[in-house]
């Protein structure tokens, strides 16, 4: 198995070496949606793949089943879920259709979570000046129960020693939450402490947890609000701020108030 983190750093790594090079080819096709979701009565889901750049692209799919551990995407091969056709080659300016199909019964109570991978191919001619950069395109694929769950999000708020807070999101539900916009403010006053952009997604019984910088961290015991503009909607809790888990004994926080 390999972590969405491990790809990060083989991308950063490209990043790296292409940096110093006066010029890079970079593959350029877009994806619509950007996410998919399945069920029992819509097993098959249709994603346009369209080359809007200048050279023709060939695109390679492939499926893996997506899971979380310790707050770390984990990726494996899949059969589970099927992207066809396998790789296609694309003109300039034009469009394919790509079919992704569940090949299992949902999950009675769980939704069950994927990634879908399009991989540009690199032309097997070498590029007389500069490094071809082959892009590469994760999307998310949820295949929902009969009767979809919801989300149930639980917020701690933790100072660190640094002059930090660490806010954590643990998901108790059984279907996905995607975050975005962070917002973290004194609850007596609404005074904002912190904002942070960003678009994560915690999956069923996984926890994630982000650092926000703050002038000045107030003491243990502090009743903080907490809000995030969700894809569920808008998500507010009320937690008290304790001292980092990893340094002393944590106490029990108020759940999400959704």
């Amino acid at each position: 198995m390999i972590s969405t983190k491990q790809i990060g750093q083989v991308l950063r790594g490209l990043a790296v070496v292409i940096a110093p090079v006066s010029l890079a080819h970079a593959g350029s096709f877009a994806v619509n949606p950007v996410r998919v979701t399945l069920s029992a009565t819509q097993a098959v889901a249709a994603v346009t793949v369209q080359n809007v750049g200048s050279e023709p692209t060939v695109v390679q799919l492939e499926t893996s089943s997506w899971s979380q551990h310790d707050g770390v995407d984990v990726l494996a091969p899949t059969t589970e879920v099927l992207a066809t056709p396998p790789i296609l080659t694309i003109q300039p300016g034009a469009s394919r259709i790509v079919r992704v199909g569940l090949r299992r019964p949902p999950d009675s109570r769980q939704e069950l979570t994927y990634r879908l991978f399009l991989r540009e191919v690199p032309p097997p001619e070498p590029i007389s000046q500069g490094l071809r950069v082959a892009l590469l395109v994760s999307m998310p694929i949820f295949v929902v129960p009969p009767r979809p769950p919801a989300p149930e999000v639980h917020w701690r708020a933790l100072r660190t020693q640094d002059g930090k807070i660490r806010v954590r999101a643990t998901n108790a539900g059984a279907s996905h939450i995607q975050l975005g916009q962070l917002d973290v403010a004194l609850a007596a006053d609404g005074a904002k402490l912190s904002s942070r952009n960003m678009s994560e997604y915690v999956l069923p019984d996984n926890s994630r947890e982000w650092t926000v910088d703050v002038k000045s961290v107030p003491p243990a015991g502090t009743l903080l609000s907490i809000s995030d503009q969700a894809d569920t909607g808008k998500v507010r809790s009320e937690v008290k701020l304790e001292d980092d888990a990893r340094e002393s004994k944590p106490t029990t926080t108020s759940p999400a108030a959704r």
